[in-house]
């Protein structure tokens, strides 16, 4: 790959790590700690699965799983927001606008990976999607953050579509 996938991707494992210090310190201020809550581990699963295929990482970490947090951070900011929770709020914000350049990098890179193999990205990441994730793409989406990350509106229509049938 080149020079710039490697300089975008230090960057972005920069913006995470200083989000995981974001977290931490919230969770501290509150009395809690990392791992006093459940989580998956979805991210990491994925990224094993696509360890063997750049293209496939791209379509389906940043711009799967990592595009859903765009879709459900605005909910959490809104309930944050009712319990007055300021802090909270501020700081999922921060990583909600960092977060749709980090999926836009995706799209980027896995626009590359498409072109490099000569296949069209809007069919290719939608029949990666048909395997895989089906929970990742349920609505409501964050339609104006994954515009801003490079999705087009027919990968929008056909996540939709994805989703519908999945149920």
């Amino acid at each position: 790959m080149p020079a710039g996938f490697y300089t975008d991707w230090i960057s972005v494992a920069t913006d995470e790590a200083r989000h995981f210090r974001l977290l931490q310190n919230r969770l501290a201020a509150m009395g809690y700690a990392y791992g006093d809550f459940a989580a998956h581990d979805g991210l990491w699963e994925m990224a094993l699965r696509t360890r063997q295929d750049c293209l496939a990482r791209m379509a389906l970490v940043p711009r799967l799983l990592e595009a859903r947090g765009l879709d459900v951070t605005p909910g959490m900011i809104a309930k944050l927001a009712q319990t007055g929770d300021g802090e909270s709020v501020a700081v999922l914000e921060i990583i909600l606008r960092e977060e749709v350049g980090h999926v836009a990098i995706g799209t980027r890179w896995f626009n590359f990976c498409c072109q490099a193999r000569g296949c069209d990205p809007e069919s290719t990441f939608l029949e990666l999607l048909k395997d895989v994730g089906r929970g990742a793409l349920r609505g409501p989406y964050n339609a104006e953050a994954r515009r801003l990350a490079g999705f087009t509106s027919g990968e929008m229509h056909g996540i939709t579509v994805l989703a519908n049938n999945a149920g």
